[in-house]
């Protein structure tokens, strides 16, 4: 069994309230950074790449470089993804460590929070990485997202105020077309577009049957070690062991995530929160019959 990659989620703190988020019931966690290495030995057999979030912000732990040196030291590659609002208190050093391979930056996260900082405060910090990274490291991939697309154009006003200082900070025309997931703003420094999704809950609508990545291109670790089948299952409501009672080989070899795996395999959720996702609409292209 080989994964793309594997979620393991520093901390389940964010520190932000956006409205695109469901809010955890789970108490705030992080994980101990001797744990985090027990677990990407672990993952090391299965990946090369370990995506260090789940729901909360990596960069909100002032020992990042701790955890990205773990990933270093077993030969692996890393994934960030945050709000960009704590870019300032890591040095790029950090923020563009050998080990990682792609840094995501959720510019819409900006609009859908009240915070004190204007627009241009908010990107100087990360308009000014960009600039670092362009200077003087040429990895990784920097990818500015704008995950908050809708039929609607809800969200439009604010885009084009983004799409205006790209233009100018970058010296090229930003736009959004429909069929277009990305346009390249400078040498391995992106924006991505997205639609906005629904996160799987108990309570949504049944949605039927379909394939998922989970347990086929990923799973996920929580922050307080138990596993899941899919990086959208933040409160573990498909749990699937505890790393800190289990191993690994341990977990992935036990009768509910081998059901779980060969379901989606049939294009068959087998789980009622699988059931009750509609994100897997957007995995139908990816599905073997």
């Amino acid at each position: 069994m080989r994964f793309n990659r594997i979620y393991v989620e520093l901390t389940n703190i964010c520190g932000l309230s956006c409205s695109f988020c469901p809010e955890k019931s789970t108490k705030n966690h992080i994980m101990e950074l001797e744990f985090f290495d027990s677990i990407v030995s672990q993952a090391s057999h299965y990946t090369r790449e370990i995506v260090c979030h789940v729901m909360g912000d990596p960069l909100v732990l002032s020992n990042l470089s701790d955890y990205l040196d773990v990933i270093e030291s077993r030969g692996m590659r890393a994934m960030i993804t945050t709000s960009g609002f704590y870019i300032p208190n890591h040095p790029s050093q950090t923020l563009l460590h050998p080990s990682i391979r792609q840094f995501n930056i959720s510019l819409n996260s900006f609009n859908k929070n009240t915070t004190k900082l204007t627009l241009d405060e908010y990107l100087s910090p990360i308009l000014s990485l960009c600039e670092d990274k362009l200077m003087n490291f040429q990895e990784p991939f920097l990818n500015l997202r704008l995950w908050n697309m809708d039929d609607n154009g809800s969200e439009n006003d604010f885009n084009f105020l983004v799409f205006e200082k790209l233009s100018d900070f970058f010296g090229t025309d930003v736009d959004y077309t429909k069929d277009v997931k990305g346009l390249r703003l400078a040498p391995k420094i992106l924006l991505h577009f997205d639609d906005y999704f629904e996160w799987p809950s108990p309570s949504n609508p049944i949605y039927g049957d379909g394939y998922c990545g989970g347990l086929d291109s990923h799973i996920a670790i929580l922050s307080d070690g138990r596993v899941v089948p899919c990086c959208l299952d933040y409160e573990a409501v498909i749990e699937l062991g505890n790393l800190q009672t289990q191993s690994l080989d341990e977990i992935l070899s036990s009768h509910k995530a081998c059901s779980i795996a060969q379901g989606f395999k049939k294009n068959i959720a087998v789980e009622e929160l699988c059931q009750r996702c509609s994100y897997k609409s957007r995995f139908e292209k990816d599905f073997k019959k």
